[in-house]
């Protein structure tokens, strides 16, 4: 299995999140400028779309990303408080060439006490984008804030594996 880990804005996989991930398969986790490319789920497509990749993770930028890309490519993702809600803050163009197959799944994970990327803000965007063939697992935890603990992100990849059956 391969998993493509997107991280989030000016951050990078942890050395104790890759191990967790290396559990379930070959973990492919890239540097990625999201200030200087407002281009890059595009950039992803492109360096991924012939790639095999069998799942996406990501994390706040990493998760509005890996949306996009998840459902360009039909592949399943976890997203940790994806800033989809979010456009202004970084500039992100979303590509209208390229294909919109749908994941097949997606567990979202957000954080009740974020105060970067607000829950009520990520329900209200997928109350809006919901995707006809696309089954969601969204968990709202009410103690958890924008960082994504080791236990927690342990935890939620396990739940995630499990629901695809590896």
């Amino acid at each position: 299995m391969n998993i493509l880990f997107l991280h989030g804005l000016e951050s990078k996989l942890s050395d104790e999140k890759r191990v967790i991930l290396e559990k379930y398969g070959n973990v492919i986790a890239p540097e990625l400028d999201y200030k200087s490319n407002p281009n890059m789920i595009q950039h992803l497509y492109d360096a991924y779309q012939t790639q095999d990749i069998n799942a996406i993770i990501g994390s706040s930028m990493g998760g509005f990303s890996g949306y996009y890309l998840a459902n360009s490519l039909s592949i399943c993702a976890l997203l940790f408080n994806p800033a989809l809600p979010y456009r202004n803050t970084i500039e992100q163009i979303v590509p209208i060439n390229i294909p919109i197959n749908q994941s097949l799944f997606m567990r979202i994970v957000l954080g009740g006490q974020d105060i970067i990327i607000k829950a009520k803000d990520n329900l209200a965007f997928f109350a809006q984008n919901v995707v006809a063939k696309t089954d969601y697992a969204i968990m709202i935890k009410s103690d958890l804030a924008h960082q994504i603990p080791v236990d927690v992100f342990e935890e939620e990849t396990k739940a995630f594996f499990k629901t695809l059956c590896y």
